[in-house]
């Protein structure tokens, strides 16, 4: 479990196609304090460390895990928004985050508002019934609060405000349209949509 506020950017500095696809990623973090076997949330999906060493962790992912991420998202060089997972006793500052990716977003707008960043996002119908005005969302790892959504037949569109820190402190600093995005959506509108549809089920 994560809280979606970024602790280090991370660069991938090798990929190699081992049955899965077997990341190394350079990070920032004291890896001595780091467990093989515990969970880093690498741009918003929750993978577990399999060796590590001074300065980097290598992290296996399953075709399953690249089929539901952004393409082209785990080639070398590539940085990635990380998260420790969350202790118990920890600061809660953003929200319950899991680390599954609900889906896969575009950047169709990046404009400058004052001195922050306005993205608008646009994400598959499957995404539509779970996004609401100031409600939370984690993109790529991010927790983020929507300030306005617009529906369509197609899917849904969102804005989110990314202001200076967050731009600083994530991969968000170099974003531009079209852009892929991992979304998670909250975990209190996920358990709801399913009580919904287990409800209408049985109607």
């Amino acid at each position: 479990m994560f809280t979606g506020i970024i602790t280090d950017i991370g660069r991938i500095e090798a990929a190699e196609q081992k049955g899965d696809l077997r990341l190394t990623i350079a990070c920032g973090y004291d890896m001595a304090t780091v467990d093989l076997g515990a969970s880093i949330a690498c741009s918003g999906v929750c993978l577990t460390v399999v060796d590590k060493g001074e300065g980097w962790f290598a992290v296996d992912l399953s075709e399953e895990s690249v089929s539901r991420t952004a393409p082209g998202r785990w080639r070398e060089g590539a940085r990635l928004n990380l998260e420790r997972a969350l202790k118990v006793g920890d600061e809660l500052g953003g929200h319950i985050v899991t680390g599954h990716v609900d889906g896969v977003g575009m950047v169709v707008a990046a404009e400058p508002q004052g001195d922050s960043t306005r993205l608008t996002i646009a994400a598959g119908p499957e995404i539509a019934p779970f996004v609401a005005s100031k409600g939370s969302i984690a993109l790529d790892g991010v927790s983020l609060t929507v300030n306005e959504v617009a529906g369509g037949a197609d899917g849904v569109r969102f804005g989110i405000n990314i202001i200076p820190h967050t731009a600083e402190q994530t991969t968000f600093r170099d974003v531009a349209a079209g852009d892929p995005v991992h979304i998670e959506i909250d975990i209190l509108a996920r358990y709801l949509g399913r009580m919904m549809e287990l409800r209408d089920s049985r109607v």
